[in-house]
């Protein structure tokens, strides 16, 4: 008992970022080096699953990503349109990469760099600026501006601050979910660690699916609004 006290009272050390080197006045903590990892994976992954090529009949890897591509098309199409699918490099890049920082604690004594809130406020903002740069070049810098006065011009203001709103919507939404999944995850695996590990895996890869799609639904809303008005 007073070994699972002991765990619990250091439970925080296991969820919250640390500093792992510095370089000059720049610091690298382990949710940076965390997420350079899951990168790497990733692009190791996706060079297996490609250094095949692609077939007229798809199977094996390329019927895997095809499965992945149709489902964000299923995603994208009802509000962007089939012209809306020349998006999907950002709202594929989204999801594949979100999905994969928030599973990334089936790794032992790794963090995720999702329960940071610097790594979703940086997703968050990355995210919005896209979508900005998305609506000027489909409607034209003045077509952008316009959207702000619609659907009546009294709504500007509120149409701005919507905007300004918006990255930290989405990067309290994934941080606050992701923090509170790895807390519980962690706190039942010092409890009962004999009793739960396969469903704590199986409830991790739900959330962390759930999650990414949410993140990458609401990213294409906003593209939806930038790029074909409110």
């Amino acid at each position: 008992m007073e070994r699972i006290i002991e765990k619990l009272s250091h439970i925080i050390d296991k969820l919250v970022r640390h500093e792992v080197l510095q370089i000059g006045p720049v610091t690298i903590t382990s949710t940076v080096v965390n997420t350079w990892i899951v990168m790497a994976l990733l692009m190791v992954g996706v060079w297996l699953l490609t250094r095949g090529g692609f077939r007229e009949k798809p199977k094996g890897a390329q019927a895997l990503l095809e499965v992945l591509v149709e489902f964000l098309y299923s995603l994208m199409d009802p509000a962007l349109g089939k012209e809306g699918r020349r998006y999907l490099w950002i709202t594929g890049s989204l999801f594949v990469f979100i999905f994969a920082l928030n599973i990334s604690w089936f790794i032992p004594g790794f963090i995720p760099p999702t329960t940071d809130i610097m790594a979703t406020a940086a997703l968050a903002t990355t995210t919005i600026l896209l979508v900005q740069i998305m609506g000027i070049r489909a409607k034209g810098l003045r077509g952008y501006l316009h959207n702000f006065t619609e659907p009546v011009a009294i709504m500007l203001p509120m149409n701005v601050v919507e905007e300004f709103v918006k990255p930290f919507s989405l990067a309290i939404r994934l941080f606050g979910n992701m923090f509170g999944e790895k807390a519980v995850v962690t706190i039942l695996g010092i409890l009962v660690p004999l009793v739960l590990p396969v469903p704590i895996m199986a409830l991790g890869l739900l959330m962390g699916g759930i999650q990414a799609f949410i993140f990458t639904l609401l990213s294409v809303t906003y593209l939806a609004t930038q790029t074909k008005g409110h």
